[in-house]
């Protein structure tokens, strides 16, 4: 079930003779207040997103709505007779949403659910980028937003990491969170990735670090799980002694240290690169094998039919 958009806004038909909620009381204006402060029990297990671009982004990503909430007496055209449609007065609707100016759309979603198996499968050379104590719902989002976009396969949270499914996190996720495998994981399952599934751990440090590698030189082609610490202490102790090798941003300019979410993108990045490059190699030597391939012999003609 989709609706129909055009230029990346939704369609909106006008409503019959819908009632609108004027009370903030209400029953569903309450469990729409409560999956926006994440209380599962009385949200009944549902998320809460709001503003127009994320509503769309779980649709185009095929994400099932069980409520639509409209500020307006404005439906959403060929949504399916399934999906509930309330409608809220503008008061009623800020009451229960966190943004400062609601754009008068909100939706509940059941959020997608991964395993590691859907992580691994992505893609034949496994590319992890693994969120160890990150505590920024920015940083987070904007991680899954830029696993989208340099391919990679997933994301794995731990304990102690902001949800990825944090109001903040779903804005700077920008709707990547609706399509990027996001699972939560332990150390000792991601330990035992290295013997099961031949992942290299990388973590990711500050230059000043002994034993440090440039991502430039670490090679990330081969199935590999990149570790980003906590913002203000970095990777733990028992992260560093579990990790394959350390890698850093080499960084000409004065500075400390580099963003979490910044420093996750650009070695995502430079995964890419280099698998990109791999596979452009690859296409190229297979290229000119095949061209070194003889084709069939043709036959000189003889006497009979010259």
């Amino acid at each position: 079930m989709r609706w129909p958009v055009a230029g990346r806004r939704i369609l909106f038909r006008m409503a019959g003779t819908a009632t609108t909620i004027s009370s903030r009381t209400n029953a569903r204006v309450k469990q729409l207040r409560a999956a926006f402060a994440g209380q599962d029990r009385l949200s009944g297990g549902l998320l809460a997103i709001e503003g127009e671009h994320l509503v769309e982004e779980a649709l185009r990503s095929g994400i099932a709505l069980q409520t639509i909430f409209l500020t307006d007496r404005r439906t959403p055209d060929g949504v399916s007779d399934e999906v509930e449609i309330v409608h809220l007065t503008s008061d009623v609707f800020a009451s229960a949403v966190e943004t400062r100016s609601p754009q008068g759309i909100a939706a509940l979603i059941a959020p997608p659910h991964f395993e590691m198996v859907d992580i691994l499968e992505r893609q034949p050379s496994a590319l992890l980028i693994i969120a160890a104590g990150l505590q920024d719902p920015g940083n987070m989002g904007t991680i899954v937003r830029s696993a989208e976009a340099f391919g990679a396969s997933g994301v794995v949270t731990t304990p102690g990491s902001v949800s990825p499914w944090n109001q903040k996190a779903l804005r700077a996720s920008a709707g990547s969170i609706f399509r990027v495998p996001v699972i939560p994981s332990t150390l000792e399952e991601i330990a035992a990735l290295q013997t099961s599934q031949c992942i290299r751990l990388f973590a990711a440090v500050g230059a000043a670090e002994s034993g440090v590698v440039f991502a430039q030189d670490a090679d990330l082609r081969r199935p590999s799980g990149i570790l980003i610490g906590n913002e203000g202490s970095g990777l733990g102790r028992e992260w560093l002694q579990l990790a394959t090798e350390r890698i850093t941003i080499p960084c000409p300019g004065p500075v400390e240290s580099l963003n979490a979410a910044i420093a996750a993108s650009l070695l995502l990045y430079e995964a890419s690169r280099q698998r990109s490059a791999a596979l452009q190699r690859e296409q190229t030597a297979l290229a000119q094998t095949i061209s070194r391939i003889p084709g069939p012999l043709r036959r000189r003609p003889t006497g009979a039919n010259r």
